[in-house]
């Protein structure tokens, strides 16, 4: 894997397999989702020192409420916990934080240290890193509309003028660039409601490894993957030929 390949690049991860990898080993959910954190700090620390533009990781989905409470408030407690651990790490990357989804369903405690992780990193330059949490992406969708709704009640723009820019520009941090890889785990094969918008040219990676199980060669191996692929944009072979376009 060559660096120049990661510098333009978002990669999203959708990191599955925390249960079954302790099913597998006869273990407690929560010892899964233990080892999936350590998971989650090898792969974004090998992100940000192979300077990707961006990374995209399914943390915990809209739908994840309805798991049984004391999982719930397990997560919460570990995610707050990462918050704490990885504070150094990730300033020290130069990685930039931010969140996706309904921030206002997280606990208190939990969402004021992501709030501040965001604020102390805003000006960071290297890695956009963004945790999608208590998301949903036909909730982004729907509060997408609603922000276009309210401009063009108070006049800011005209319903002719909505275009595709405009979509993108009231999208959940509307910086974050259209997603090149998707990458999911545990054999799997689904998108689960993640970054629909901006996964639709993106390529597809299914990996029967289970999140815990996937580290930096894991990582590596896919972006490899995605190198071979020809992205065609809707053209053909030959006008791809004739303009010089690489097949990433």
């Amino acid at each position: 894997m060559n660096n120049k390949d990661l510098e333009n690049l978002h990669i999203a991860i959708i990191m599955d397999g925390n249960g079954r990898w302790a099913k597998k080993r006869g273990l407690p959910r929560f010892l899964g989702h233990k080892e999936g954190v350590k998971a989650v700090k090898k792969i974004i620390t090998h992100a940000a020192k192979n300077h990707l533009k961006a990374l995209s990781i399914f943390a915990f989905s809209a739908e994840n409420w309805l798991r049984p409470k004391e999982e719930v408030s397990f997560l919460m407690n570990l995610l707050d916990e990462y918050v704490v651990s990885e504070w150094d790490t990730i300033t020290k990357n130069n990685i930039r934080f931010v969140m996706s989804g309904k921030a206002e369903l997280i606990p208190e405690k939990t969402r004021q240290s992501l709030l501040k992780l965001k604020e102390e990193t805003k000006n960071n330059t290297g890695l956009l890193l963004n945790m999608a949490l208590s998301y949903s992406a036909q909730d982004e969708l729907v509060d997408c509309m609603k922000q276009i709704a309210k401009k063009v009640q108070k006049g800011s723009i005209n319903i002719d003028d909505i275009s595709k820019d405009t979509i993108r520009d009231n999208l959940y941090n509307s910086e974050l660039p259209d997603v090149d890889l998707l990458i999911r785990t545990s054999g799997e094969q689904r998108i689960s409601n993640f970054m629909l918008w901006r996964i639709s040219y993106a390529e597809l990676y299914f990996t029967d490894k289970l999140w815990p199980d996937f580290n930096e060669k894991d990582f590596d191996k896919a972006i490899d993957e995605f190198n071979k692929r020809v992205r065609r944009f809707g053209k053909t072979d030959e006008q791809l030929n004739n303009t010089g376009h690489k097949s990433h």
